[in-house]
């Protein structure tokens, strides 16, 4: 008798215990997660990047320019700054830069994909 109604209940156990693995791997929820109407978006890629494709409504700070300080020094260093760049690498270095400014309200996106991903702004080319 006991058998038995571990031959009924084991597949029903397996069952859940697969369900709840799989629900462990699956994806968060949405995935634009950052609200972009709150923020100013900063590209920091050179004007060439910029122009092959960028976050829409996104300005174009290259950290790599001279002026790079003085330009986020012209911003209100009150408001909420998303940046982004190629692959996150400048994007990073820029979110450094920019708190060493007085910038608090700053978050790194990483890459333009990723970027238009958390945010769901689409990229203008």
């Amino acid at each position: 008798m006991i058998r038995q109604m571990f031959r009924r209940i084991f597949p029903v156990l397996v069952a859940v215990s697969l369900i709840g693995t799989l629900s462990a791997c699956a994806s968060p929820g949405p995935k634009n997660i950052v609200n972009p109407k709150e923020a100013i978006i900063i590209d920091v890629r050179t004007p060439q990047e910029f122009a092959s494709g960028h976050l829409t409504g996104a300005i174009n700070i290259d950290i790599n320019a001279a002026d790079f300080d003085q330009k986020i020094n012209t911003l209100n260093p009150t408001l909420r700054y998303l940046i982004y760049c190629r692959s996150g690498n400048r994007s990073a270095q820029a979110l450094v830069r920019m708190q060493t400014l007085g910038f608090d309200n700053t978050l790194d996106l990483g890459s333009v994909e990723s970027a238009s991903e958390s945010t769901g702004v689409g990229v203008t080319r």
